[in-house]
């Protein structure tokens, strides 16, 4: 059946060129519509050549459409062959749900049984592969993670990633202030914590040295800020939801990954919000959730000098040719600065436009405004002043000149020390 189906246009290209030779009638056809199934249309010019066996079926302007009695044959052949096997198709297709029916409840568990074992088997392979270590999972309150990894950016990266310590309780640690400049590494970071304890708790190996996984009862993550248009809810209105459905929800068996709350409002807003969030999650009685915190407003480091179980860590970098490296470290103590201009230059900003930003931040800093309240600089398109901007060290010129000149092979210990004590008293100035 299923050969008569296939192998009909075959066979309709075989009777339409036996029908030509036999009539003489070199345009005549063979067509199929659903209304008359298969017929042989003939030109109006050729009807004369019409043979005795060619029974009319519709007359058209300028045509006519024959049946003859192979054709009828053979249309209730295809016709009744779809039907069959349409027929034959649903009847085995009862007949294997009726037999895998009786087996259901045995093919289900063998099902998730292989499936567990599926599982399993991939996360020993990734353990085994990338190095995981197998953590100790825990009721207490305490995760602590020694030289963590992002399992999704290590398995990209070629080069070796840059592992880092985790230690939250609710103790002394309960909330880290991350702070640092753009493009450091703090939502990697905040991340990679957040995916090493769901790993720990689905029962894997995790990309770290060693750790001790608290048992968190939920995880919860504002990292991202989008406009939901369909909602009509802005950037802003996005995060804030987010973030008052976890203070509303958090626990002191919480884990909880902020990533710039308030960055989608004024200054002033965002930075009040923020530091209200962070005194929340430490007072609350019924919240008091361990808590990563990365912020660009340096200003809630100084929730560590009110708040006990606050701490305050930063990205660590370096300087070098009025440029920065990213060591990818966290390191204990706060950053005072983004270094927001260092990174625009990164991105391959124009030279004109980072001397004008270092021209205008000097301003800022210095609280220099006209009376419209701008910056002063800001004024003047003409402003020529070459403002350098405070590098991330701090370090003076002179201070830095004093270094270039010491010959340190050529010094007594006795007069390196000198020289320190000198430096000193120059910083100390």
């Amino acid at each position: 059946m299923r050969a008569i189906i296939r192998d009909g246009r075959d066979w309709i290209v075989r009777f339409e060129a036996h029908e030509r030779k036999k009539t003489g009638i070199n345009s005549l056809k063979v067509r199929f519509n659903k209304v008359f199934g298969y017929y042989i249309e003939i030109t109006r010019a050729n009807l004369t050549q019409v043979p005795s066996d060619y029974s009319r079926k519709q007359t058209l302007v300028n045509a006519e459409r024959f049946i003859t009695s192979e054709l009828k044959d053979y249309e209730a052949k295809v016709l009744g062959a779809e039907e069959k096997v349409i027929e034959l198709e649903q009847m085995l297709f009862n007949g294997i749900m009726e037999k895998v029916a009786v087996h259901c409840g045995r093919m289900q568990e063998s099902a998730n049984l292989l499936s567990g074992v599926d599982v399993i088997a991939a996360f020993a392979q990734l353990a085994e592969e990338m190095d995981y270590a197998r953590p100790r999972v825990n009721d207490g309150d305490v995760t602590n993670i020694v030289e963590g990894r992002h399992p999704v950016i290590e398995a990209d990266m070629e080069e070796k990633f840059v592992s880092n310590d985790t230690l939250l309780d609710r103790t002394d640690n309960q909330i880290i202030i991350l702070t640092g400049p753009n493009m450091a590494g703090k939502s990697t970071y905040i991340r990679q914590v957040a995916l090493i304890v769901i790993m720990a708790q689905i029962g894997s190996f995790v990309p770290a040295r060693e750790a001790a996984i608290g048992v968190v009862d939920r995880v919860f993550t504002r990292i991202g800020a989008s406009d939901d248009i369909t909602r009509g809810l802005s950037t802003f209105m996005v995060e804030m939801s987010e973030t008052a459905g976890i203070l509303n929800n958090a626990t002191e068996r919480s884990l909880v990954i902020l990533d710039e709350i308030g960055r989608g409002t004024s200054t002033y807003d965002g930075l009040s919000i923020a530091w209200a969030v962070a005194e929340y999650i430490h007072d609350h009685p019924k919240v008091r959730a361990k808590t990563l915190f990365a912020t660009h407003y340096h200003e809630l480091t100084e929730l560590s000098l009110t708040k006990e179980r606050v701490k305050n860590c930063s990205m660590a970098v370096r300087e070098w040719n009025d440029k920065i490296i990213f060591l990818r470290k966290v390191v204990p103590g706060g950053s005072s600065r983004s270094y927001g201009i260092q990174v625009a230059r990164l991105a391959g900003m124009p030279n004109p436009v980072i001397e004008r930003a270092k021209e205008i931040l000097l301003n800022l800093e210095r609280g220099e405004l006209n009376e419209a309240g701008m910056p002063r600089l800001a004024s003047s398109k003409n402003a020529q002043q070459t403002i350098n901007q405070m590098n991330l060290l701090g370090e003076r010129d002179t201070l830095k000149e004093d270094l270039r000149q010491m010959d340190v092979n050529k010094m007594t210990p006795v007069e390196a020390l000198v020289k320190l004590s000198q430096l000193k008293e120059m910083v100390e100035e």
